[in-house]
């Protein structure tokens, strides 16, 4: 099985890293991308500018594969767009890797050859199979490894409040829109409407930023926006205390939008079910039987979940809640804490009971939201070097983080307003919500 190649899922900034550790230790690898170019999802919040710098968005032994190729790192200091991450980092990085990286080339499952789940039998002396679907057709790839590096992005929440989609919520799918519009090229779809965004995070922030701009230059533009905690509380973040500027600075903004009357805001409110009304507009209803009325739009922002059923016959070891690995769970979950306190681990807490098998990068986050790029990388360092044997390497701590300088928990910022400061780990008064995925205002 050694001469087998290291299957890598998902071409983005964990999948590439991951290849460019195995490639410079002189591993086979291939990276399945079911897009058509690397960052497929970066590239579609490509108008989002992220939170972090250029600094502590490139992988280390990434730059060793880009070096040869003349690439130039961009100023390190600058906090580019999703477009700006993809185009001028994670297109060259594939670039380099060559015919390492496969698009159009979908995972749709992963098993032991011959045998499934239930089987103890030989099962440890059979290589992995990677399920491929492509425009050709199917194709089985046999592996020594898999790295699901595929992330989260296309499995958002729903706008329902109890994790399901709410009633009507398919049936108005044409009026709901689960990402950061593009203003730049959705501004028809949203002058003058009124808009419902729920969401308490910093794509929500991101969000309500751009469409209060557009309320600015476009009469009739109303938002209205729908939180499940119990009062606004520190939804606006750290300010000037957030050790991540641009994300402080975000947070501000969206405080000064609220302020200038653009927002109007409903707590409380956790949606049952979509209506549609007479006169052609939307009614949202919440589970205590609140209405939000006359809505022509909604920006639903709620977070993401990974996708798990392609590994439905591989042997995993997942938390019941984050669906995180279960050695991981505890460190992520944000009904405990969330204060920048997560210290950087790697192949010990991601290993699974399926040998050879890691889920690395956002997905091994599960529903937890406090990723961060770097983060990932220190994952996928670790990750290989255990596949290749390196377990002096896969056991050292490689990577020190900063302390975000916030605190907070999805569990204990939907509770009610009464109950806001009485759980987690570190809640206080003055205690603000962490950041999501990347350290990006996507996430």
């Amino acid at each position: 099985m050694n001469e087998l190649p290291v299957v890598v899922v998902g071409a983005g900034p964990a999948g590439l890293s991951a290849a460019a550790n195995l490639a410079e230790r002189g591993e086979r690898v291939i990276v399945l991308e079911a897009g058509d170019r690397a960052g497929a999802a970066v590239s579609q919040w490509n108008h989002v500018r992220l939170f972090s710098r250029w600094s502590e968005l490139v992988d280390p032994a990434a730059e060793r594969v880009l070096a040869p190729t003349g690439w130039v790192r961009p100023d390190g200091g600058a906090y580019p767009t999703g477009a700006e991450w993809a185009g001028l980092y994670l297109k060259p990085l594939a670039d380099a890797l060559g015919d390492r990286v496969r698009f159009g080339a979908r995972v749709v499952g992963v098993a032991r050859r011959g045998r499934d789940r239930v089987v103890d039998a030989g099962r440890e002396d059979e290589p992995l199979t990677v399920h491929v679907r492509t425009a050709d057709g199917e194709e089985r790839i046999s592996a020594r490894a898999v790295v699901d590096a595929s992330g989260t992005w296309g499995s958002p929440n729903p706008l329902g409040g109890d994790g399901l989609p709410a009633v009507g919520e398919h049936a108005a799918a044409a009026r709901i829109n689960y990402r950061v519009p593009d203003l730049a090229t959705e501004r028809s779809r949203y002058a003058g409407k009124r808009i419902a965004v729920a969401g308490s995070g910093h794509s929500a922030l991101t969000a309500l930023v751009a469409l209060a701009d557009l309320a600015e230059q476009e009469p009739g533009t109303k938002i209205v926006w729908l939180l499940r905690r119990g009062a606004v509380g520190n939804a606006f973040g750290g300010g000037e205390a957030d050790q991540l500027p641009a994300r402080g600075a975000l947070g501000l903004r969206a405080g000064k939008a609220a302020e200038a009357g653009h927002i109007e805001t409903v707590t409380g409110f956790r949606t049952a079910s979509v209506n549609s009304a007479a006169d052609g507009t939307l009614t949202l209803e919440s589970f205590d039987g609140h209405q939000v009325e006359g809505v022509d739009e909604v920006v639903v922002l709620t977070g993401f979940r990974p996708d798990l059923s392609w590994l439905s016959e591989i042997r995993l070891n997942l938390d019941p809640v984050l669906q995180a690995p279960a050695k991981l769970a505890p460190l992520i979950d944000p009904n405990v804490h969330s204060c920048g306190t997560v210290y950087p681990h790697g192949e010990a807490e991601l290993r699974h009971p399926e040998p050879g098998v890691y889920l690395v990068g956002m997905k091994s986050y599960g529903r937890a939201p406090t990723f961060l790029s770097l983060t990932g990388y220190e994952q996928v360092r670790s990750v290989v070097a255990a596949i290749t044997g390196d377990h002096e390497a896969a056991g050292r701590v490689e990577l020190v983080l900063p302390e975000t300088g916030v605190c907070g928990g999805a569990g204990v910022f939907d509770a009610p307003a009464e109950q806001k400061n009485g759980g987690g780990c570190c809640s206080t008064p003055e205690t603000v919500e962490v950041s999501i995925g990347l350290a990006a205002g996507a996430r």
